[in-house]
């Protein structure tokens, strides 16, 4: 029976599959044009966008606590401080007049498709558990009562060496003054 558009209802499409395609829409086009893209800071953007999409698939997999990490740490901390690395990067990265293209391009064609087939052989062979279980409601509060409990110590250290490295980090990367050119 072919499809006949006038007896489509949208309203029967499962929500879930709809956030599914969204989300693998911006995965995937996010991760295209991470490698697409001409200009870096493009790339970084279209990063954040490809973890976005990752977020999105943890919200569903009922994995509240991992896609708030993938939003504060990933989106929030490591793409941010990426952009900023780029842009306080005065000088240009590449050579003007210089193309971007690889000439070994065909070479990682197929390559890139016979990964994807034995990825997909492999995945198709295993014969994956599943459960209909509900994960439990109090994830999060199980990782505060840890995270607060027995491993405080091992978190503030952390948190200061973490600190320590982008206190350092602006001190390398500020710009000399003609004074301290002189000393």
């Amino acid at each position: 029976m072919p499809f006949d558009p006038s007896q489509f209802d949208p309203s029967q499409i499962p929500f879930m599959q709809i956030a599914f395609f969204a989300m693998t829409l911006c995965t995937i086009g996010g991760g295209i044009g991470v490698v697409a893209s001409r200009s870096l800071f493009h790339s970084a953007l279209y990063l954040i966008l490809s973890l976005f999409g990752v977020a999105g698939y943890y919200v569903l997999l009922s994995a509240g606590f991992l896609a708030v990490v993938q939003l504060l740490v990933y989106i929030g901390a490591v793409a941010v401080l990426i952009l900023f690395a780029i842009m306080f990067s005065r000088g240009a990265m590449t050579i003007p007049g210089e193309t971007q293209s690889n000439r070994q391009w065909w070479l990682s064609l197929p390559l890139t498709f016979l990964l994807f087939l034995i990825l997909l052989s492999v995945v198709g062979a295993i014969n994956w558990p599943v459960s209909e279980a509900e994960p439990a409601d109090d994830t999060v509060l199980q990782l505060g009562i840890n995270f607060l409990g027995g491993y405080l110590i091992p978190f503030l250290v952390v948190s200061i060496v973490l600190s320590v490295a982008l206190i350092g980090a602006i001190f390398l990367a500020r710009e000399r003054t003609d004074v301290e050119e002189a000393k």
